[in-house]
């Protein structure tokens, strides 16, 4: 309504219809029972008395702050972390991203032939039986399992590996039982694209083999492929293609293990069985075993072709089973015994905004914890971790003194007591509330003196409005004054509704506009009145 009566007023004021002159009359007819009145109103007494009317009414309603909330998660996604330690993505609520504790990178086991955890920047092998030829992958905090992750950004951008003599890959001959393990973060899973390479050739019957080892993209599915690998195996080839279809931007578990003792070759997706096949006389289960031989010594390349995030790769010395399953791989996730914590990027609001509440959409399994914790100030340079200091809240509480032009929220996620849950954040809803910008005066007056003008202007009709500014300057629109003897522009005058400013050059026109601050901050400082010039003379 405040907003109408201001359009009103401008409306009436640049068309000047309280001064109208020559009108053209209107009927304007009131009825009564059994009397009946007829008379001729002009439209320029009719136009401000509609105006008074709304100006009345308008002034009668106080201008409410306006709520906002600002959304972090859910749908949004997680992109305004300042600060990660311990976190990572997994599944949420409602099917959106949440923030939850990293796993801890399982240990080395004693048939642990390679381990790529990726938790340094520097990636080595940490069963020290595989050298680094060469590497493109780049180091990410966006893990699944420990600190770090690595991002492979497609073509010819993987990392090399060679083999040392003790290496499964590092030798000829029989290698037996064995498991390639690691998880996977795509971002388009696009046909052709290679996550493991392996290739070399071997001796048979006087001619050269070729053999290889690979795992590429097939419409969506993972697909592994084995030439010339198992010896007295009826076919050459043996290809396993997942069922799963691999959902770009989401982290799945890949497992191929052969065992050397029944012949089973299975490949699980996130521990579920995806393809099998027995590699025996038969093909079936019960025949002899056709064992996997190795020939030229050859290095192995993982994520040659393939754009997305790949971790904790290992090689295992002996088959996937569900008994082994907790020493390498992740039914039953073990986290970060000591917690996670992550920091927003400090989030604009207003001037003098406050803080109302903060409600966290969350899971919290029993023996869990989640605390949060909110800062707020108007400059948001030079803050650290710990400074300004931070305030322990709770989800919905009702919260009072906090107010800045900027807010910054943190959380603590802390693991039960075995670390085998975590809890999760899906969505952070940060409700606050931002003063209204006062309404400018309606009228503006400069009267030109010797060396000064003397600026008039009306209240304003807004009950937020605290005082005024006097903006200034000797270009239109520009109002960068800094003559006056009362100040530079703009000049903070108080609740007053009159100002002369001296030291003025005669002759030179000069540009003023008025604006009204809040009452609850000088800070917040509503829009500019129309503008008004006035010259300065000494016959004035």
């Amino acid at each position: 309504m405040q907003r109408l009566a201001l359009f009103f007023t401008h409306y009436l004021h640049n068309h000047q219809m309280f001064q109208v002159l020559s009108v053209r009359p209107m009927r304007y007819t009131c009825r009564v029972p059994s009397v009946r009145h007829s008379t001729r109103v002009s439209r320029a007494y009719f136009l401000p008395m509609l105006f008074a009317l709304l100006l009345t009414l308008c002034c009668a309603l106080p201008l409410f702050a306006v709520p906002k909330t600002i959304v972090l998660g859910g749908e949004h996604g997680w992109k305004d972390l300042a600060v990660t330690d311990g976190v990572t993505t997994g599944k949420g609520r409602f099917g959106y991203d949440a923030l939850q504790l990293v796993t801890d990178t399982p240990a080395l086991t004693a048939d642990t032939d390679l381990l790529l955890s990726f938790d340094n920047s520097t990636f080595t092998d940490s069963a020290h039986h595989y050298t680094v030829e060469k590497n493109e992958l780049v180091a990410t905090t966006a893990a699944v399992r420990g600190n770090g992750a690595a991002l492979s950004r497609g073509g010819d951008t993987g990392i090399i590996l060679r083999g040392g003599d003790t290496a499964l890959f590092g030798r000829s001959g029989l290698i037996g039982s064995f498991t390639l393990e690691f998880w996977l973060n795509p971002s388009i899973a696009e046909n052709g694209e290679n996550v493991f390479s392996w290739r070399s050739s071997r001796n048979v019957n006087d001619y050269s083999a070729y053999q290889m080892i690979t795992a590429t993209f097939f419409n969506n599915h993972l697909e592994w492929n084995f030439s010339g690998i198992f010896e007295g195996y009826r076919e050459n080839e043996v290809t396993l293609l997942g069922l799963s279809t691999i959902i770009p931007d989401t982290w799945t578990r890949h497992t191929l293990s052969f065992n050397e003792e029944n012949g089973l070759l299975e490949y699980c997706i996130d521990g579920k069985t995806e393809a099998i096949a027995y590699i025996t006389t038969t093909a079936h289960q019960g025949g002899s075993v056709c064992q996997p031989v190795l020939g030229v010594k050859s290095s192995i390349e993982i994520c040659p072709q393939f754009t997305g995030r790949i971790d904790n790769f290992r090689i295992e010395r002996r088959a996937y089973t569900k008994d082994a399953e907790n020493l390498y791989a992740s039914g039953n996730e073990t986290y970060r015994i000591d917690g996670g914590r992550f920091m927003t990027q400090p989030l604009l609001a207003s001037q003098a905004a406050t803080l109302d509440r903060v409600h966290a959409v969350m899971t919290v399994p029993e023996q869990t914890e989640v605390f949060l914790y909110v800062r707020s100030g108007d400059n948001c340079y030079g803050w650290t971790e710990q400074w300004p200091a931070w305030t322990r809240i709770t989800s919905d509480q009702n919260l009072t003194g906090i107010t800045g032009l900027y807010f910054q929220i943190a959380a603590e996620l802390l693991p039960d007591g075995g670390g085998i849950r975590t809890p999760s954040i899906t969505e952070l809803d940060v409700h606050y509330t931002e003063q209204p910008l006062p309404l400018a005066p309606f009228t503006v007056r400069a009267e030109p003196g010797n060396g000064s003008v003397t600026l008039t202007w009306s209240y304003s009709v807004d009950d937020n409005a605290g005082g005024y500014y006097v903006y200034y300057g000797n270009k239109s629109g520009e109002y960068l004054g800094r003559v006056a003897l009362e100040g530079a522009s703009p000049i903070k005058v108080g609740n007053t509704t009159s100002l002369t400013l001296t030291g003025l050059k005669n002759g030179t026109i000069y540009y003023f506009a008025v604006s009204a601050y809040s009452r609850i901050d000088d800070r917040i400082n509503g829009l500019l009145s129309k503008e008004v010039y006035a010259r300065p003379s000494a016959y004035n």
